[in-house]
C-alpha cells in the first residue's frame, strides 16, 4: 500500500513540471536591477503580460530587483538565474495582506494553476529590518496590530510565499532568506513540489521553513532548512479539508524548534504521508512532532530513515483537545531506521532566537514521548530498528515525578503540545502514556551516565510488544515499569521494576 501512494505522488509531480515555455526577460519590462529603485509596478506588469500572453518565465539576471507584492497569474514561472536577488522593499507599506485568510507576504499566488518559481537566484525579504520597520508603525498608530510578545503578529508580517487554492506548483533550486514571519506558505494546493531549494530563515521569530497547509499530493525533496521555528510543518487550517498524499524525501533540517512536524493547527487532519531519508540536527525541540490537538486525525503517517543528531527530543507523538476540539485521533503510525542522539546541553544554542529558557533547567527529556488521553488513546504505532544516544545523568532534584507519582503527571489537554508541556518526566529512553496496539522492534537505548529515571515507563498502555529491546546503561537493573497497562509483552526478558 505505501508503494501505491508512493507512485501516486511521483506521478503528481511529474505532471507538475513546466512544458517548454516562452521566455521574458525582465529588462524587456525595462525592471531596473540597481536594488535602489522600487520595482513592484514593473515586475506586477510583466506577470500580467505574459499570463495574457499565455504563459512563460520572467526571466531575472545578475542583479538586485527591488520590490514590494507582487502576484503571481497562471502559467506564469519566475526564473531567477544564478547572481539574481529578488528584493523584499524594507517598507511596510509596499506589502499587501489578503483576507480570509488574512496574511501578508512578498509574492502571492490565489487559484492559480502552473506556476512557479525556479532557478538558482535568491529571494531575500529582509524579513529582520522590514519587522523592526513594521514596529515602528505600528507605535505610531498607523497599522493596528496587537503586538503579542514584543513583536507584530505573524499574519501582519510579510512571509515571501503565500500561495492559496492553487495547482501544479514547481519551486526549485532558488534559496529564500530572511522572511519577516513563515518563510513559504502552501494553503488547499494540490500537486506542488518543492525540491532542491534552500531556506536560510534564522533571523526573527517564527520562521518556519516551508508550511504546507490542508494540501493534496505535495513532494519537499532534497532541500536545506535552516530556520529559527520549525523547518518543515504541516498544518490543517480547516476543518473540511486535510493534508494527503505528502512525500517528504532527502532534506536536511536544522531548527531552533521542531524538525519536521504535524500539527499546530490540526482542524481536519494529515493522511498518507512518507518521510524518507531526512536528517535532523540542532534542535531544541522534537526532531519528529505528529500531533492532532486541534480535532482532526493524524493517520497512515510512515517515517523511514532518519538520521538526527543533537537534539532535544526525538519523536513526540501527542492528541490533546487545545481549544476544546473533541474529536482528534491518532493511529497507524510507522517509524523505523531511526540513528538519534539526544546531548546533555542546549541543542539550538548560538542561534539568534533560541528555545525559551524558562524550560531550563531541566532534565533531559525522554527520547521517545507518546502521551494521548485517558478518553483519546494513540493507537497502532509501530516503531522499529530505532538506536538512541541519550546523555543521562538525570538529577533527581529537578521536580521528580517518581514511579509512585504517575498520577500527578499533568494531563494537559488544551495545551499548546511540545514535548517538554508536561515537565519532568520519570524515563529517560521512553514514555508512553494513554496508548493501545503499540509494537517496538530493535530498538537500541544507550544512556552516557547514570539515570535514577528507568529506560521505559508505561502509563495506561494496552496490548503493546517489546522485542529486541537492548539497553546500556550505568549501573542498570530494570528496563521498563507498567502502571494500569494490560497486555504488554517484553520478549527479550528485559527485567520490570514492578507493577500497579
Amino acid at each position: 500500500m505505501k508503494w501505491v501512494r508512493l507512485l501516486i505522488i511521483i506521478v503528481f509531480i511529474t505532471a507538475s513540471l513546466p512544458g517548454a515555455a516562452k521566455d521574458y526577460l525582465s529588462s524587456y519590462f525595462g525592471i531596473p536591477s540597481d536594488g535602489q529603485a522600487l520595482s513592484t509596478r514593473s515586475i506586477q506588469f510583466a506577470i500580467d503580460y505574459i499570463h495574457r500572453e499565455g504563459g512563460g518565465r520572467l526571466v531575472f539576471h545578475v542583479g538586485r530587483y527591488l520590490t514590494g507584492t507582487i502576484r503571481l497569474r497562471s502559467n506564469v514561472t519566475l526564473q531567477l538565474e544564478e547572481g539574481a536577488v529578488l528584493l523584499g522593499s524594507l517598507n511596510p507599506f509596499d506589502y499587501e495582506s489578503r483576507k480570509d485568510p488574512f496574511m501578508t507576504a512578498l509574492i502571492f499566488a490565489d487559484s492559480a494553476e502552473h506556476i512557479g518559481i525556479t532557478g538558482k537566484g535568491m529571494i531575500d525579504g529582509q524579513g529582520k529590518q522590514v519587522a523592526m520597520n513594521y514596529i515602528d508603525v505600528i507605535a505610531k498608530g498607523l497599522i493596528k496590530d496587537k503586538f503579542r510578545s514584543g513583536r507584530p503578529e505573524i499574519e501582519t508580517r510579510p512571509m515571501i510565499i503565500y500561495f492559496r487554492n492553487c495547482r501544479d506548483i514547481a519551486i526549485r533550486r532558488i534559496m529564500l532568506k530572511n522572511s519577516a514571519s513563515w518563510n513559504q506558505t502552501y494553503d488547499q494546493c494540490r500537486n506542488l513540489v518543492v525540491d532542491s531549494i534552500t531556506v536560510d530563515n534564522k533571523d526573527y521569530w517564527n520562521e518556519d521553513g516551508v508550511d504546507l497547509v490542508d494540501c493534496d499530493s505535495a513532494a519537499v525533496t532534497n532541500s536545506f532548512f535552516d530556520v529559527a521555528d520549525d523547518g518543515i510543518c504541516l498544518k490543517s487550517h480547516d476543518a473540511k479539508h486535510f493534508c494527503n498524499n505528502i512525500f517528504i524525501r532527502n532534506n536536511t533540517v536544522r531548527s531552533s524548534a521542531n524538525g519536521i512536524k504535524f500539527g499546530t493547527v490540526s482542524r481536519g487532519g494529515f493522511r498518507n504521508v512518507r518521510i524518507v531519508n531526512n536528517k535532523v540536527y540542532d534542535t531544541y525541540r522534537s526532531a519528529i512532532a505528529l500531533q492532532a490537538v486541534d480535532g482532526g486525525f493524524v493517520e497512515d503517517i510512515e517515517v523511514d530513515s532518519l538520521q538526527v543528531y543533537n537534539t532535544g527530543n526525538v519523536i513526540f507523538l501527542r492528541v490533546g483537545e487545545r481549544w476544546g476540539e473533541k474529536t482528534a485521533r491518532m493511529k497507524g503510525i510507522s517509524i523505523s531506521h531511526v540513528l538519534a542522539e539526544v546531548p546533555a546541553g542546549k541543542p539550538d544554542a548560538g542561534y539568534s532566537y533560541e528555545g525559551p529558557v524558562e524550560d531550563l533547567p531541566r532534565n533531559v527529556s525522554p527520547a521517545i514521548i507518546i502521551t494521548g488521553l485517558p478518553n483519546k488513546k494513540i493507537g497502532g504505532v509501530t516503531i522499529s530498528q530505532v538506536s538512541i544516544r541519550h546523555a543521562g545523568g538525570g538529577n533527581p532534584l529537578y521536580a521528580q515525578v517518581g514511579l509512585d507519582g504517575l498520577d500527578k503527571i499533568p494531563e494537559a489537554p488544551a495545551q499548546y503540545p511540545e514535548f517538554s508541556m508536561f515537565k519532568e518526566l520519570p524515563a529517560w529512553g521512553v514514555y508512553i502514556r494513554h496508548a493501545e496496539g503499540i509494537s517496538f522492534r530493535d530498538i537500541s537505548l544507550t544512556a552516557d551516565k547514570k539515570d535514577y529515571r528507568l529506560p521505559v515507563v508505561l502509563d495506561d498502555v494496552h496490548t503493546a510488544r517489546f522485542s529486541s529491546i537492548h539497553v546500556k546503561q550505568p549501573a542498570l537493573q530494570t528496563i521498563y515499569y507498567q502502571y494500569k497497562s494490560t497486555g504488554v509483552v517484553m520478549e527479550n526478558g528485559g527485567k520490570e521494576a514492578g507493577r500497579k
